[in-house]
């Protein structure tokens, strides 16, 4: 490689991310980069001034390990919408004058939808003003919801954290012979991939959750409640899980029935959360029985500990055929994740125009859920399975998983 390199993360953290930022050190590093600098808190932080040099805090083996293990963005994360070019050139210079005098080349991006328009925002300028500097997304949600790719590194953790906590709350309910009601509410705006892995908790040992609700389709409170009613009249232990984002058919969120907060972030996403509250407070009403809202919340997006193999494995891939197609010369590109078999489970990576990519999204198939939506289909759990497999053993330090931490203190400001 010709030239430095820079490497950011954006949005929201996983417990996968670390690893893909690993793949594109380590792939540049062997490549030939001289340099390879970290922005702290993604493209925000790179228009303050904030930077680190890598070399100078993964220097052995062991770092790459733990950092490969570390959840959450070892960097720092943002959530900062770049300006049309129109509206703002200064921002685009600004940015530009930091990559030459650091003589940065090649410059990456691990993120989800908003990252890419990142990407496409920068590789736009770049062509603009003749600048060749290679821009490359890297994918990375737990959410599952970016186009083109077949799947996005993070799911499979996430997926596999959260089916396995279900089967947990499942047994936990078992406990007692009156009735109760849990509402589990998980991730997910508007597609329901996560939501959706709840099925795979229903095992021999486990039937797996009563009800599954996606965002993807109307939610009908007045069928829900038939449908917990004829329930209670079958078992006492009811566990059901519900998308953050599930909407009325009048679009209206279904949190937005109970107490919400007005918080909204820089690509106009509204927080989404008491959902599972609201229902639960409903069907206590409703049912006069003991109900109980659970929400994963932050808990299900970094739990390394819980880390598929399979899941590390690929980010640690996206990260590296970032650095390979940049420096053959590719740029506004993202690497997607092509499947090429389900048994075994092979994948490969492929490079794709970021534009058809940047702010669409990936929902779960209409047809991939049961009849009246309130459960999925075998092929929705054939698609997930092979992604949850295999793991990482933390490396412990008395009896708790060590860590690679950057300070963020130090970074430097020019």
């Amino acid at each position: 490689m010709i030239g430095n390199v820079i490497v950011g993360q954006s949005g929201g953290p996983t417990s996968v991310i670390n690893s893909s930022l690993v793949g594109v050190y380590k792939t540049a590093r062997d490549r030939g980069a001289k340099k390879v600098y970290g922005m702290l808190h993604g493209i925000k932080g790179l228009l303050d001034g904030q930077y680190v040099d890598l070399s100078e805090k993964i220097k052995t083996d062991i770092d790459i390990d733990l950092l490969k293990r570390t959840p959450s963005s070892y960097l720092g994360s943002c959530r900062y919408k770049l300006p049309e070019v129109n509206e703002d050139k200064a921002v685009y210079e600004k940015i530009f004058k930091t990559l030459e005098d650091l003589e940065v080349k090649y410059f990456f991006y691990i993120g989800g939808n908003d990252s890419m328009d990142t990407i496409k925002k920068l590789s736009d300028y770049a062509n603009l003003v003749n600048s060749d500097i290679k821009f490359m997304g890297v994918p990375k949600t737990i959410d599952n919801d970016l186009a083109v790719t077949d799947h996005t590194p993070g799911y499979g953790s996430a997926a596999k954290y959260i089916a396995a906590t279900m089967k947990e709350i499942i047994r936990d309910g078992l406990v007692y012979d009156y009735p109760t009601i849990t509402i589990v509410e998980i991730m997910g705006r508007n597609a329901g991939w996560l939501t959706g892995a709840t099925a795979l908790a229903k095992s021999e040992d486990c039937d797996g959750p009563d009800l599954i609700y996606l965002p993807e389709v109307p939610f009908d409170v007045e069928k829900f409640l038939a449908k917990v009613k004829d329930l209670l009249n079958k078992k006492a232990s009811i566990v059901i899980a519900v998308s953050e984002g599930i909407k009325l058919a009048d679009g209206r969120y279904v949190c937005e029935l109970g107490s919400v907060g007005d918080y909204v972030d820089a690509f106009g996403h509204k927080q989404l959360q008491g959902t599972a509250t609201y229902l639960a407070n409903f069907l206590a009403a409703e049912c006069g029985c003991k109900t109980r809202a659970v929400e994963l919340s932050t808990l299900q997006r970094s739990a390394s500990h819980m880390a598929s193999r399979v899941d590390i494995d690929e980010a640690f891939m996206v990260g590296g055929a970032a650095v390979k197609a940049a420096d053959e010369g590719d740029t506004g590109k993202m690497v997607v994740i092509d499947r090429v078999s389900d048994d075994p489970y092979m994948a490969a990576t492929g490079i794709y125009d970021v534009h058809r990519i940047a702010n669409e999204e990936k929902l779960v198939p209409r047809e991939w859920m049961n009849k009246d939506a309130t459960n999925v289909t075998k092929d929705f759990v054939d698609y997930i399975k092979p992604l949850i497999q295999g793991d990482y053993q933390p490396i412990m330090v008395n009896g708790m998983p060590r860590h690679l931490v950057l300070n963020m203190k130090k970074g430097r400001k020019k």
